[in-house]
């Protein structure tokens, strides 16, 4: 990753610092025995702290490298280990640890024999001992650093991935919801401006369908952004009541209503599913028959429940005229598939040879669970 403009005009500033405290150091101590190319060797051992976070290992090497040398020329250092304790820091925050390992092996090895060469009081033996420890202690800092970093973005993530999964969850459940209620409503509609001179009575039942269908609507909206509200895991909001297979007679009456026949055809025994596939499954019906509605033509619907020992099978049939918007790889049908993956069901949807459009969903079911 690229270091951004602020973290690189930190490190130049902190370059600057480090080599003009070196360069202050080494002229008060030994002006009278620095050579020009001692100046140069000098700004090297903590001026490449400027490019620590692009190249971590050259800078390293190349402050570590000039450090021997100077040492090997002649010269006594003074105030360089801070600069390459920096360049051992970024070493271990930035590269893997087989590579820190290498680096901090051959930054003691120079640091070791800097100080037997220049021979003096300052970097003894047992000063450039403590220096390897100090090496290894500042790797550990930054390679725990970089754990701390690594860990910190793996949350960021996961906690995005939750909220994007959240806001699918959210759209699949206002799109179940508001879809098939508008259909209704823009069916029940279009037939009562259609016969409102002509045929009062079946205006009037058209009306009330709008009326009833706007209610349910907003009674879903509403018990929807209730248990969006709750806080607590896993606790339903006061007084909702999710719907489910329960609730199929409902839905269907109100397709019928619609102008939709709808047979439902259920065999094996009937029981009762835990909340989650039982809702998936009653959201899949749902959105067949709401898609049978907006794109079917004049159409019959069939509803297949097939109960079994361990797997529910839903079908939903009908003998229209399949379109385009009905296709396997529609907003809403893809919305049916999710749902169906995330308890383990398979859901199928596409034309039938004969004609018509087929939804089948398996879900797996526990009765123990339920």
């Amino acid at each position: 990753m690229r270091p951004n403009l602020r973290t690189i005009w930190i490190d130049v500033l902190l370059a600057v610092v480090l080599t003009t405290l070196l360069l202050a150091t080494q002229i008060g101590y030994y002006a009278d025995r620095l050579r020009w190319f001692d100046y140069v060797l000098l700004v090297l051992t903590s001026a490449p702290v400027a490019l620590r976070h692009q190249f971590p290992v050259l800078t390293l090497c190349t402050m570590a490298g000039a450090e021997l040398t100077y040492a090997l020329a002649g010269g006594v250092l003074n105030n360089v280990g801070l600069s390459l304790l920096v360049g051992m820091f970024s070493v271990g925050n930035l590269r893997r640890i087989r590579t820190a390992a290498t680096v901090w092996l051959l930054a003691t090895v120079a640091v070791v024999v800097s100080a037997r060469v220049s021979g003096s009081s300052a970097q003894s033996w047992p000063e450039a001992v403590q220096a390897a420890v100090a090496f290894f202690c500042v790797w550990m800092l930054g390679e725990g650093s970089k754990r701390w970093s690594q860990r910190a973005a793996r949350l960021a993530r996961q906690a995005a991935q939750a909220v994007a999964d959240e806001r699918v969850r959210i759209a699949r459940e206002l799109h179940d919801i508001v879809a098939h209620h508008m259909s209704v409503i823009s069916l029940q509609a279009g037939l009562a401006r259609y016969v409102i001179d002509t045929d009062p009575p079946t205006a009037r039942a058209a009306i009330a369908t709008v009326g009833d269908s706007s209610r349910e609507a907003l009674g879903e909206l509403r018990r929807l952004l209730d248990v969006l509200r709750v806080e607590q895991d896993n606790e339903p909001a006061d007084g909702y009541r999710q719907p489910g297979l329960s609730s199929l007679d409902d839905l269907v009456e109100r397709t019928r209503s619609a102008g939709l026949p709808v047979k439902v055809v259920t065999t094996g025994t009937p029981h009762e599913l835990p909340a989650g596939p039982d809702l998936c499954a009653y959201r899949v019906a749902q959105e067949s028959l709401t898609n049978v509605l907006k794109h079917a033509g004049p159409a019959a619907a069939k509803v297949e429940l097939d109960y079994s020992e361990r797997a529910l099978t839903l079908t939903v049939t009908d003998n229209g005229q399949a379109k385009p918007a009905s296709s396997p790889n529609s907003h809403g049908i893809r919305g049916m598939r999710e749902r169906a993956e995330l308890y383990g069901g398979v859901l199928t949807a596409g034309p039938m040879a004969t004609g018509g459009f087929r939804v089948r969903l398996r879900l797996p079911v526990n009765k123990e669970r339920a």
